[in-house]
């Protein structure tokens, strides 16, 4: 009996799981095509020696299949034709944190490179992730894409004149039938000290090769009404890595996506290299069902609870004090007011630490080699003579949570990320604190984002997964809107009276224009004390 046989036998008979909601996924290899799916929708695929190719699309709560007439593989990255094929179906329990899938890994090799592609199968969703991880050697096509002006290309009065003669490593990829098909793409910008317009939308006929950036690209057809899908699992465009300057590529009904945010060197002998992500799901209909169809598929990446996720924050950085107020009388004292507030979560911020970072009222603050003083991220014995616990005490007294501000050590591509892990680990253990906003992290390469997932993870493993992140996203390069989501929520903007930037409605619009696209309970917005700097702001302005 052949191998391939074998793993067709054993993944017959193992096909349909029971799952979360009592719903279920499957992924089997029969013959020349691969299925994945649940109850919500199926995505058939050729073999094809382990590369594999989407020829079906199918929405099952319609009863409709998208026409797909592919050719070329999904995930390219490399010539060669692929060889040593297997496919793999393993069942992920949640940790408390996601919902549990099926994880359907179809391996190959081409050349001296490994590659895995994880498919995420949920139960509710009609959605299907995937999850691509390299290892070997490789020389990445150059990315050919051509990025000049159409203006700047010849006339078209042959056939031969289309032909565009590019090579992009592409992520995911499909090939549909069809002249009628309508897209959006969707931006996003984050580094909100700087940006204050933090979505921005294109819609557009696909017609010739083109190229368009976003995380998120929706496509229907508009005889038809089926749509589907892409969601570019990565930071935001500006601050990917090794950007190409596109995230989309589609020509007349084929569609790609691009950009997998790393180079040659990246890819390692001996260890997985995890690239950009990929999810694409289906819908029939229009906007509602298609943001409905996303966002059924973000609610699987972290079981959102009111004991853990939810907070109404204080923070001592307020009123620009910065770190100058922050001690055990000050913070005590601020506990009765959070109270009377109805406030459920007091953020430390920075200051609590015996550590002095660069944005200290008093000068001599510092980011780098944060180690050589091992004694960094303990309570500061002056503000704090009792350390936390008097702190934490009075906040469970009256139902208030603790939370702390830390900043990982950034030098190196944090390569200290296994000390920063133990600080936040001894923290928890010794006064149960477990909401940390993270800040000042620049993630310039991949391997500081290795080192970053690295340190997120293993905080969760060693907490039992009760430790949330509240992720800065006020400048440098960082996760964005759609990476890293698992890990908790996100710290907006920082706005202040001091500078007159500070206008409740356009906070209330970032959010609610975010919130189309990313659930309004990730993000964490501000309430400034207005009255504080009235002087700053003309009298005769109504939105003041």
């Amino acid at each position: 009996m052949s191998k391939k046989n074998i793993i067709t036998i054993f993944l017959s008979a193992i096909c349909t799981l029971p799952l979360w909601g009592g719903q279920q996924y499957y992924a089997f290899l029969k013959g020349d095509t691969l299925r994945i799916g649940n109850n919500y929708m199926e995505r058939a695929m050729l073999w094809n020696n382990g590369a594999p190719v989407t020829i079906s699309l199918t929405d099952k709560q319609h009863g409709k299949n998208i026409p797909v007439q592919g050719k070329q593989p999904d995930f390219s990255i490399v010539k060669g034709i692929p060889t040593d094929a297997t496919f793999t179906v393993n069942e992920i329990p949640t940790n408390g944190i996601h919902a549990s899938y099926l994880q359907a890994t179809v391996a190959c090799t081409i050349g001296s490179l490994n590659i895995e592609r994880r498919y995420r199968i949920y139960a509710d969703c009609p959605a299907i992730a995937c999850d691509t991880y390299l290892k070997g050697q490789v020389e990445l096509y150059q990315n050919k894409e051509d990025n000049r002006s159409n203006a700047d290309r010849k006339n078209i009065e042959h056939t031969a004149d289309m032909a565009t003669g590019v090579k992009t490593p592409t992520l995911d990829r499909l090939q549909l039938s069809g002249n009628h098909w309508s897209a959006r793409t969707i931006e996003f910008f984050d580094y909100t000290d700087w940006n204050d317009n933090l979505v921005t939308g294109r819609t557009w006929l696909p017609y010739r090769r083109n190229t368009y950036r976003g995380n998120l690209l929706f496509a229907h057809d508009v005889a038809t009404r089926q749509g589907f899908f892409f969601l570019k699992e990565a930071p935001s465009s500006s601050t990917q890595l090794h950007y190409s300057g596109s995230d989309f590529v589609a020509d007349f009904s084929d569609f790609m996506v691009v950009g997998l945010g790393i180079a040659s060197h990246d890819v390692k002998p001996d260890s997985w290299t995890r690239v950009y992500g990929c999810v694409t799901g289906i819908y029939t209909g229009g906007e509602q069902e298609a943001l409905t169809a996303l966002r059924l598929y973000q609610k699987q990446l972290r079981h959102h609870t009111a004991a853990q996720d939810e907070m109404i924050m204080l923070n001592t950085w307020g009123d620009r004090s910065q770190d100058a107020k922050i001690d055990e009388a000050f913070c005590l004292a601020e506990l009765d007011r959070a109270a009377r507030m109805g406030i459920t979560l007091f953020q430390l911020d920075d200051g609590w630490q015996s550590g002095k970072s660069p944005n200290s009222k008093t000068a001599g603050g510092s980011f780098k080699d944060i180690w050589k003083n091992t004694g960094y991220w303990t309570p500061n014995p002056t503000k704090f003579p009792h350390g936390l616990k008097p702190i934490v005490e009075k906040g469970k007294k009256l139902g208030i949570r603790i939370g702390l501000w830390f900043n990982p050590s950034i030098q190196n591509d944090f390569a200290d990320w296994q000390k920063d892990a133990q600080a936040i680990i001894g923290l928890y253990k010794k006064y149960g604190i477990c909401c940390f906003k993270i800040d000042g992290l620049q993630i310039p390469t991949k391997t500081a984002e290795q080192n970053l997932r690295r340190l997120f993870d293993t905080v969760l493993e060693q907490t039992n997964y009760e430790v949330i992140f509240n992720l800065d996203a006020t400048a440098g390069r960082r996760g964005g809107y759609h990476y890293m989501n698992e890990y908790g929520n996100i710290f907006l903007e920082n706005r202040y009276t001091d500078w007159g930037n500070y206008y409740p409605y356009r906070t209330l619009r970032n959010l609610w224009m975010l919130s189309r696209y990313v659930p309004a309970e990730k993000m964490q917005i501000e309430f400034l004390n207005k009255w504080r700097n009235a002087d700053k702001y003309d009298a005769a302005d109504p939105f003041a």
